[in-house]
């Protein structure tokens, strides 16, 4: 497990569907109609600014954290890498505000609760060493753009949900954690689907997200259940199938299958990051 092949997974299969919902589990998995978005970038750059805090503060994962200032050299490095990936792909389905962010010579936060700070959080739930520091790493991450409660909210419970999924946490032990302190999971999958609609909020994205994976019974299901919700099918897609990697792993020819919608520049990204997690 590398901690971010199963979201990058999710968002090309689900790419082909954000704006043409199927709502059954019966399609192709990888077309030339797939594409990586910028869930997939995002997430790459969110690994970027992991690796990168690493070398500058020489803080391995066993070690005190808040003793080396590691936390602000981490929301500096997501505010880099972020602008430096992001802008090299203009038109790979960023929102409005966080597209002026991209681009700002002085970026702000700006008070948003959208799906995007839960999309692209999996490399935190993957290194962290603890359940304290899955929530620390995704909050910082996160507020440096997404710094409504609602937002950091999001990102946490998805990085809580891969941290336990990846540390032999039960489906059991995951939903009360998240229903306890996150989100309400009171539905299922086929009770939602008929009238589930493009949300991109993380209170209507996260929980459904988490759902399709507590419901599925391999790492292809969970992103096949994602997608047939409908709504922002790559988003829902990215977040199931990173805690469905934690959980179950991924296929090697599902691996391989989707690196090839990787160019150059992103592959060698994703490269680095296999190396710095072995």
């Amino acid at each position: 497990m590398n901690g971010m092949i199963g979201a990058i997974i999710g968002d090309i299969v689900g790419s082909r569907f954000e704006f043409n919902n199927y709502k059954a589990k019966d399609f192709e998995l990888f077309t030339d109609q797939c594409r990586v978005t910028d869930d997939s970038i995002m997430t790459l750059a969110v690994a970027k600014a992991i690796m990168e805090t690493e070398k500058i503060t020489r803080t391995p994962f066993d070690a005190d954290r808040d003793d080396s200032g590691y936390y602000a050299v981490l929301g500096e490095m997501a505010v880099k890498t972020m602008q430096e990936i992001g802008r090299k792909y203009p038109n790979c389905g960023y929102g409005g505000m966080f597209n002026r962010w991209l681009f700002s010579h002085t970026p702000q936060p700006y008070n948003s609760f959208g799906n995007g700070a839960a999309m692209r959080i999996s490399p935190a739930g993957f290194t962290a060493t603890s359940e304290i520091e899955a929530k620390e790493l995704a909050a910082t991450i996160t507020k440096v753009t997404h710094n409504h409660a609602e937002g950091i909210k999001g990102a946490i419970a998805v990085a809580v949900a891969i941290f336990m999924a990846a540390h032999s946490g039960t489906k059991e032990a995951i939903r009360e954690k998240i229903t306890t302190h996150y989100y309400p999971l009171n539905f299922t999958i086929d009770q939602i689907r008929a009238t589930y609609e493009f949300n991109p909020t993380c209170q209507a994205t996260v929980p459904q997200a988490i759902e399709a994976f507590l419901e599925s019974v391999s790492f292809e299901d969970a992103i096949r259940l994602a997608v047939s919700l409908g709504g922002d099918s790559d988003t829902l897609a990215a977040i199931a199938g990173a805690i469905s990697e934690a959980y179950y792993g991924v296929p090697e020819e599902m691996k391989e299958k989707a690196l090839t919608y990787l160019d150059d520049d992103l592959r060698a990204i994703y490269e680095e990051w296999d190396v710095f997690c072995r």
